[in-house]
């Protein structure tokens, strides 16, 4: 299968998968709709033991959602692009069978940060940021409202979600977010290293270990994440949400 908007390819039975949409991997519903199909190619290879997401442009993982889907778009519309988003992008890493690696180089903003906590595991340069600046254009990081407080408690993770402050990955690392922090220029060294690694494991072994892992963590998971999806659709739907799109396209400060 060839895709439009990254490059997928396998070597030493692991598939690497690189966001290509220029200039800064902008989720649109195409984006995330090739993300969706190459995990799922990645899936049914039976010669893939492992998977690593990763961007092919410089300087940037991915900046988030592209602002053109969410500008205009009523709350059935936004309620169509999460499913893709959340809920399917979530359901083929959940039955991916296969351990998933994102090598985060670059920023890592909004949607982008959605792509990569949707792996087991998180590989990131020094030179790495981070960020859910939603709230300053009148929107919501729903998702990350269920996963960041899971894995950073609740009061720093309020801190993050709510001043749509970026961070490096220093403080990355500090709050739990990645696993390994390496120099820039080593962020793919590192996670190949890491993939092949678990590529060399009993594949029935791993998948079944897998299953369970995420059986037992998902707990509540996928329901909290349908409750915040759907304030998100409501946020989307507010004059506050127009106002703060209009005014970021527009270069200044939105009126509230």
């Amino acid at each position: 299968m060839s895709f439009e908007h990254l490059e997928y390819r396998v070597v030493d039975r692991v598939a690497e998968i690189s966001l290509n949409r220029p200039p800064v991997n902008a989720l649109n519903l195409d984006l995330v709709n090739q993300i969706i199909a190459a995990l799922g190619q990645a899936r049914d290879d039976d010669e893939v033991r492992a998977v690593i997401i990763a961007s092919a442009l410089d300087g940037v993982f991915c900046a988030g959602l592209d602002l053109a889907v969410v500008k205009g778009v009523d709350g059935e519309g936004m309620r169509g692009f999460l499913e893709r988003l959340y809920f399917e992008l979530n359901d083929v890493q959940y039955r991916l069978g296969k351990p998933s690696i994102a090598a985060v180089q670059g920023a890592a903003r909004a949607g982008g940060m959605t792509v990569a906590v949707s792996c087991n595991m998180i590989i990131a340069g020094q030179g790495a940021t981070f960020g859910y600046p939603e709230i300053n254009v009148g929107l919501i990081p729903a998702l990350h409202y269920v996963h960041l407080p899971r894995i950073a408690g609740r009061h720093r993770a309020f801190e993050y979600l709510f001043t749509g402050d970026d961070f490096g990955a220093d403080e990355a690392q500090d709050l739990g977010l990645i696993n390994h922090l390496v120099p820039d220029g080593e962020v793919m060294d590192k996670a190949r290293e890491i993939a092949r690694k678990l590529a060399a494991k009993s594949p029935t072994v791993m998948k079944l270990g897998r299953d369970a892992y995420m059986r037992a963590n998902d707990q509540d998971y996928r329901r909290d994440i349908e409750n915040v999806a759907e304030t998100m659709r409501n946020v989307v739907a507010t004059e506050d949400s127009r106002e703060g799109l209009a005014a970021f396209i527009e270069k200044r400060p939105p009126k509230w």
